[in-house]
């Protein structure tokens, strides 16, 4: 088995440091949207495709260099504020005999100073991927596959771990078992739902759970 964690969510609790940040940029550029609905809609999105959605709807010419200034916005804010899911660190080291991974829509340059800050980059180096690696993100299954690929493992050896919907979807459409995660701080009361909607088989919301689920569901 191999284990395809997203990060932002699963193994960083960063979304809602995501989402203020992108949602204060896009209200600049008089895109009006709120950081929960950034969460919902675009968890696990690659940001050049939101802002091609949000362009699209809101009718509001956004920048190509929006990506870049968020990015560094967010470098700030992270390395001030950015904590890891609590009990991650134990659980990774529970289960190191397990293989595992991270697949996620964020840059790889992201991804290194997230993980990187937070002490956690060792526990998946250098099997880090992002969507920057594939021609189209989640909800698309090509990044799982990829990952997948890369790890030398068919999709139905794969189980990954996703607190979005776009990401349980994508794990789907790459024929992999799926858990939703809720444990994040932006996870509302209806998220398990959302979650078990897109496909989920199971969902949890501690962290630590996930060595028992293991034992006992898969």
């Amino acid at each position: 088995m191999i284990l395809i964690f997203d990060c932002d969510g699963v193994v960083l609790d960063s979304m809602v440091l995501h989402t203020e940040v992108e949602a204060e940029a896009y209200r600049s550029l008089g895109v009006d949207i709120t950081p929960s609905e950034l969460s919902l809609r675009f968890s696990g999105v690659p940001q050049n495709e939101v802002s091609r959605i949000l362009s699209n709807e809101k009718g509001v010419n956004i920048p190509s260099d929006l990506e870049s200034l968020i990015e560094s916005t967010k470098e700030k804010v992270f390395s001030e504020r950015l904590k890891p899911i609590s009990g991650i660190a134990e659980t990774l080291e529970d289960l190191r005999s397990i293989p595992r991974c991270i697949a996620s829509g964020t840059a790889v340059s992201g991804l290194r100073h997230m993980l990187g800050v937070t002490g956690l980059y060792d526990s998946f180096a250098p099997h880090i991927y992002s969507s920057e690696m594939v021609e189209r993100g989640k909800p698309f299954p090509d990044l799982f596959l990829y990952a997948a690929n890369r790890m030398g493992a068919n999709p139905d050896e794969c189980l990954v771990i996703e607190d979005g919907i776009a990401g349980v979807q994508a794990a789907k459409a790459a024929s992999m078992r799926v858990l939703g995660f809720v444990g994040g701080s932006h996870c509302d009361s209806q998220h398990a739902q959302r979650l078990e909607d897109a496909g989920a088989e199971f969902v949890f919301e501690n962290m630590r759970d996930l060595v028992t689920i293991l034992k006992e569901r898969i």
